[in-house]
Formats: structure tokens, sequence, C-alpha cells
């Protein structure tokens, strides 16, 4: 991205108070206890067993492991998830 890129989002973020997950493309994650999570802004299913689910981000993977994982909707870009959960991690890509 230019520098003028940068900084309008820098600018439209800050003077119009829009969350960082829009301005830059990011995912929104929530947790509920150890048993429920909600991903918004992702880019699709890449890897799913009952012990793993791995998504496509924009720029990079999201890891979700744990035990009896299940995939309770996918609306879009959001996905709801449940199971015991026990890890989440975020891999960046290396081409950002």
């Amino acid at each position: 991205m230019t520098r003028i890129g940068v900084r309008l989002r820098g600018w439209s973020s800050g003077m119009l108070n829009l969350p960082q997950d829009i301005v830059h493309d990011l995912p929104r994650i929530t947790l509920i206890g150890d048993r429920e999570l909600y991903i918004e802004n992702h880019r699709g299913v890449l890897r799913f067993s009952p012990g793993r689910l791995t998504l496509a981000l924009n720029r990079g993977l999201l890891e979700i492991t744990g035990e009896d994982l299940s995939i309770s909707s996918i609306l879009g870009r959001e996905l709801a998830v449940e199971g015991r959960i026990s890890e989440i991690k975020f891999k960046e890509s290396e081409e950002t």
C-alpha cells in the first residue's frame, strides 16, 4: 500500500471513528468460554477436522485447535464454531 493509502486509512479511522477491523480488513474474533467461537471477516475454510480448523484471512491464516469441533453456521464471511476450543493461533502471511 502506498504512503497516501496508509495515511488515508489512519485519518479516516480516527476522524470517522471506524472500527480497526473494518478499516484494515482484520478478522473479528469472539470467544465465549472455551465452547463457542465466532469469526467475522475470514476468506474461507481451508481445512476442517474435529480437532483442527484452518481459515484463510486477508493477511495470513487462523488456526483453531480443540476437541469435538463443529462448524455450526457459515454465513458469507462469518463463521460459528462449537466444541472445546483449546488454542487460537494467527499465522501472518510472508507476503505482507
